[in-house]
């Protein structure tokens, strides 16, 4: 069991331990088991630890294709799972829009204002016509009588099937590089195409997070599936690492969203 957690890192340990116990519940009582929403990070750790192994598979989603936090669905091997069974209730967010905005900050905020815990709801989307976002059918009702307000718009919200979302279309730069180590700093001047040294100052400054925290340890070490976002260079999400070249750098594949 210990070989599992070398592969990782120290904090990612709780989070390992929950897959493999999810893993257990479903080999030993054959029923499928659903997770809260994770994040792109959490997916890849769920993947690697689980496996499709004999006896369980593993399937993630998001309410749509591309989704970037998605639920996990173990099942026995015999199982067949469909749509439903993730368990996701989408919402039309409606707001006297001529007279006030919403923004993705202020309804994040507003969410985790009425006690929402993040892995409770999935994605928000803002698309040219409409606010939308998906949560986990068991929270639905609960978000639909609390959720009353965002930023200074008065809201409520409107039930709407998953096939109604509308989705805009994904606007990505995805660019391979090579990096001399999975150092932060090293990774934060690849992505933000800075010199090293400023990327550092960036860093030590607290204007760099992975997976949505504050990271100012130059020398913490990223691993696939990490999202990262620098201060005035926006998110980007380290999608790929595919080993080193002869002249001992990683090559890796990030995906910038614009």
């Amino acid at each position: 069991m210990s070989d599992i957690y070398q592969h990782f890192r120290k904090e990612e340990q709780p989070f390992i331990d929950q897959a493999l116990e999810w893993k257990r519940i479903v080999q030993e009582q054959y029923r499928m088991k659903l997770t809260d929403f994770l994040d792109p990070r959490e997916q890849v750790i769920a993947a690697s630890v689980i496996g499709q192994a004999d006896s369980v598979g593993l399937a993630l989603f998001g309410g749509y294709d591309g989704a970037e936090r998605k639920r996990a669905l173990l099942y026995p091997d015999y199982a067949n799972p469909e749509e439903t069974d993730f368990g996701l209730q989408a919402f039309e967010v409606h707001y006297p829009e001529k007279f006030v905005s919403i923004d993705h900050r202020s309804l994040l905020g507003s969410l985790m204002g009425i006690g929402l815990k993040r892995q409770k709801f999935g994605d928000l989307v803002f698309a040219e016509s409409a606010v939308q976002l998906i949560v986990t059918a068991e929270t639905a009702d609960f978000v639909a009588g609390q959720l009353t307000q965002a930023g200074k718009a008065k809201v409520n919200l409107e039930k709407i099937s998953l096939s109604d979302l509308q989705i805009p279309a994904r606007d990505v730069e995805i660019r391979d590089d090579t990096v001399s180590s999975l150092r932060l700093d090293a990774v934060c001047a690849s992505m933000s195409r800075q010199s090293r040294q400023k990327a550092l100052t960036l860093v030590k400054n607290g204007l760099v997070k992975v997976n949505w925290k504050v990271v100012e340890d130059p020398s913490y070490q990223l691993a696939e599936g990490d999202m990262l976002s620098i201060r005035g260079f926006g998110r980007s999400s380290l999608t790929k690492i595919e080993g080193k070249t002869k002249k001992d750098k990683w090559r890796v594949t990030f995906e910038k969203q614009k």
